[in-house]
């Protein structure tokens, strides 16, 4: 008699953490790996469409995110690549497809150099933050370190506001004019975002925004797609697509021309393909 998997649980982590994750379906598994401050909510989309298409389809919530737990620390990207770790061996998952959004992009490009490549067959990287946010002086380009400052301060002052904001704003391009504004998106933002710890979203802004992968994309031997578009308003296309393609060693990079930091939402028909057929290449 044989058990189809459990749908979603928890793998708990050397530190005791526990990560709570969904698993659907069979096949080559895909997984994502999901932006601040969400959760694994944000994948929905993708996990349908994959599943639909013959893949397992797994999605976790980041430490301090979502379901996972409400830790006091740990959150930098070496435990998320860990945690990330901890999950692909509690499932023993073999040729995966790794798939990260944004902040979830720096957590698969440090897992994959960190942990190594016995379990990974492909990655892709969306609106993601390699190689290095945060203006300094090896990145000159860079995103000024009062931007950051800025959403921490507004975190601290009222979180709730600031989680209306982003998604009604820059996130998702709702702030361009003509564009056709989804308050379902935006509620959803904001009910991810709420879910999760306040520490952990204010640590993850110093995570996803100084942490230097630079490195890390030159150790990865993989093919990479590298998904970006020209109007991301949260992660700035010149400093962070074509540079992170550049350093790679099978790295292919996919510009978008209008879409939005968010577009694994807005344009998840284009994103879905187009991860698709790199994924059947």
């Amino acid at each position: 008699m044989t058990h189809e998997p459990i749908s979603s649980s928890f793998v708990t982590t050397k530190d005791g953490v526990q990560i709570f994750y969904k698993d659907w379906g069979s096949g080559q598994p895909i997984v994502f790996s999901h932006g601040w401050p969400l959760s694994a909510d944000d994948w929905d989309n993708q996990m349908l469409f994959f599943m639909h298409h013959g893949f397992r389809v797994i999605a976790h919530d980041r430490r301090g995110h979502g379901r996972s737990t409400q830790t006091s620390g740990g959150h930098d990207m070496d435990h998320y690549a860990d945690d990330l770790a901890a999950l692909t061996q509690h499932l023993d998952l073999k040729s995966a497809v790794h798939v990260g959004h944004s902040t979830g992009g720096g957590e698969v490009v440090h897992y994959i150099a960190r942990h190594g490549e016995s379990r990974v067959a492909k990655a892709a990287i969306i609106s993601a933050v390699p190689p290095v946010m945060v203006k300094k002086e090896s990145n000159p380009t860079g995103t000024p370190i009062a931007a950051f400052d800025g959403y921490r301060a507004a975190l601290a002052a009222n979180r709730a506001q600031l989680y209306l904001d982003v998604p009604t704003g820059p996130f998702y391009g709702f702030n361009r004019p003509g564009a056709k504004v989804s308050q379902g998106v935006i509620d959803n933002w904001w009910r991810q975002g709420m879910m999760g710890a306040a520490n952990a979203h204010y640590d993850c802004v110093k995570a996803f925004s100084e942490t230097d992968f630079t490195e890390d994309l030159k150790k990865i031997n993989v093919p990479v797609l590298v998904m970006h578009s020209e109007d991301d308003q949260i992660v700035p296309y010149a400093d962070a697509g074509p540079k992170s393609a550049a350093l790679l060693k099978h790295g292919t990079l996919k510009t978008y021309k209008d879409f939005p930091h968010g577009m694994p939402t807005t344009h998840a028909d284009v994103i879905n393909a187009d991860l698709l057929a790199f994924i059947r290449n």
